[in-house]
């Protein structure tokens, strides 16, 4: 029945794609380069581009032209997240996801549930966050080992930035109570001195170096399993932050092939072996605009849940540590000129304010040695900076690449982390705005959820799913519902050199679009995260209906 509906679509889709189509009877939004809001009740594309957007008059203008009504449904530009991991997410939905878990035990639930379906081998997982639980403290390879001992078992934090192992994972990846913290991790460890089971950062490699890589098998049912969910949630463009060799490699099959499910916006990996071979590959950019590789990822810190964001001071609830640099200034600025020489824009991660000065710092101190300061470099999640630091960002064109459900995600546990002086900066979206610089809004999926409406209704609100707190958290740095959209989607576009093809439904550009359920500008901010996509379209193909 599914392969059915499939195949329907394609058909309607080719259909269309052969004359001029107008779409009428809707009530349409899309941001405009000139930075206004336009309103239409008209679309037309053609060849897979927008022609027109429109009223009523325009319905006289294309007489010959394939109708379909909109029944009043509200359409949009497709959402562009700017900031994601395609393959993380299709493994997401294939392993085992202990997302929301409030307790060790109901990991440990899920976790037994799972072993009895899953192959033999390898039991891996991710989503669990120790501040939603109890005591709030790190978990150890006893408590997994409750539940399962005879097979390794790895789950990885939320952020990605810790992994949890059970005794049987650490006994095949040796280690033992010798073992040493390379730079730029941190081995937990049991008041005798052994590894907990817990290993932060660039620890995390002692372990996951011994699991048992994708195969190209695997990776490809990932990018499907990813492309369908991300379609099915409006989203027709997404950053990729931070891919690997064999990634690079199946993303140009694939492009070839012209089966990429969605647009693709690819970083190479920093951390990869292969990096010089892929930057000597030059820039990929298909005529199609599917895939685009032009930038690489570099990572400066950790992340806050598992305090590994490098700070200025310390942590408010563990004195005398400041988190973690992942790589020197030096380390920074060499991965920053090799990417430049290639012709490829910087993207660094950077969560705390001591990683997003020294990551400033670094493009200062390139721009004037070497230039680069036009390839629309991004800090990527820029979460907690310094207030002096934020109009450094317009000063060196950083575009700050940030992910609005991060805020209503973290706003307890940051406020645990940090104290009311290093929250000054901390999410500053409308302060970024005010001063001219350009948001690139994602999710970080699968860190968060992939739903934009959760991200919109974070941006627009600055209160959980449950709305809550009463007014906004920080509420001083809400965007209000045209900026949000803005930032996922034309300004997006602009994060990646994609303006002038993406972004909006204005002449010329790619016919990405979606219909949803509600009024994403009249109905109640309380209600923006319930918003359901009915169709999206792609190219001017009808690719996912509900």
């Amino acid at each position: 029945m599914k392969l059915l509906a499939s195949l329907c679509i394609l058909l309607c889709s080719l259909m269309v794609q052969a004359k001029t189509t107008m779409l009428h009877n809707v009530h349409g939004y899309t941001p405009t380069q000139e930075g206004k809001l336009e309103s239409f009740s008209v679309l037309v594309f053609k060849d897979g581009k927008v022609i027109k957007t429109g009223d009523d008059k325009t319905l006289k203008q294309f007489p010959n032209a394939v109708r379909i009504d909109g029944k009043g449904k509200t359409l949009i530009p497709g959402l562009i997240d700017a900031h994601g991991h395609i393959i993380g997410l299709g493994n997401n939905l294939m392993r085992l996801d202990v997302r929301g878990s409030q307790s060790i035990s109901e990991v440990g639930e899920r976790l037994t549930e799972y072993a009895k379906q899953a192959p033999k081998g390898w039991i891996l997982g991710r989503g669990w966050d120790q501040t939603l639980w109890p005591e709030k403290e790190f978990p150890t390879a006893a408590d997994l080992d409750r539940y399962v001992k005879d097979r390794p078992v790895v789950l990885t934090r939320v952020d990605g930035h810790a992994i949890w192992a059970n005794t049987k994972a650490m006994q095949l990846a040796g280690i033992n109570e010798q073992s040493q913290t390379p730079a730029g991790g941190e081995i937990l460890r049991l008041a005798n001195n052994q590894p907990s089971g817990v290993f932060i950062d660039k620890a995390e490699q002692l372990i996951n170096t011994h699991i048992p890589p994708l195969s190209d098998e695997q990776r490809q049912l990932a990018l499907n399993k990813a492309g369908e969910h991300l379609l099915s949630l409006g989203i027709t463009s997404a950053h990729d932050a931070g891919i690997d060799y064999e990634t690079w490699q199946l993303y140009q099959q694939r492009a070839q092939q012209h089966t990429l499910p969605i647009r693709i916006y690819a970083m190479l990996s920093a951390a990869e072996q292969h990096l010089a071979k892929m930057l000597e590959h030059g820039v990929i950019k298909e005529k199609d605009d599917f895939l685009s590789i032009r930038s690489v990822k570099i990572y400066a810190d950790g992340a806050l849940g598992s305090r590994g964001a490098a700070l200025l001071d310390d942590y408010h609830d563990r004195k005398g540590y400041q988190g973690l640099m992942l790589e020197t200034q030096n380390q920074l600025e060499a991965l920053m000129k090799q990417s430049f020489s290639s012709g490829y824009s910087a993207h660094t991660h950077a969560i705390g304010d001591r990683a997003n000065r020294i990551v400033l710092d670094s493009y200062e101190k390139l721009f004037k040695q070497v230039g680069g300061k036009l390839l629309r470099n991004r800090i990527e999640h820029a979460q907690i900076v310094h207030p002096d630091d934020i109009p450094r960002f317009k000063t060196l064109a950083i575009i700050p690449s940030m992910q609005p459900i991060h805020a209503t995600s973290d706003m307890h546990m940051a406020e645990q982390r940090l104290d009311e002086h290093q929250l000054r900066g901390a999410y500053a979206w409308q302060t970024f705005l005010k001063q001219g610089s350009k948001i690139a809004a994602g999710s970080d999926f699968p860190v968060e959820l992939a739903n934009p409406f959760h991200g919109l209704h974070a941006a627009v609100s600055r209160m959980s799913g449950n709305d809550q707190p009463e007014g906004g958290w920080r509420a001083e740095e809400r965007l209000n519902r045209e900026q949000a959209l803005r930032a996922f989607t034309l300004d997006a576009a602009y994060a990646a050199f994609q303006e002038y093809k993406l972004g909006s439904l204005e002449q010329g550009k790619w016919a990405d679009f979606i219909i949803l359920d509600q009024d994403y500008f009249n109905i109640p901010v309380s209600q923006i995260d319930d918003i359901q996509v009915k169709q999206t379209w792609l190219a001017g193909n009808l690719v996912y209906q509900n």
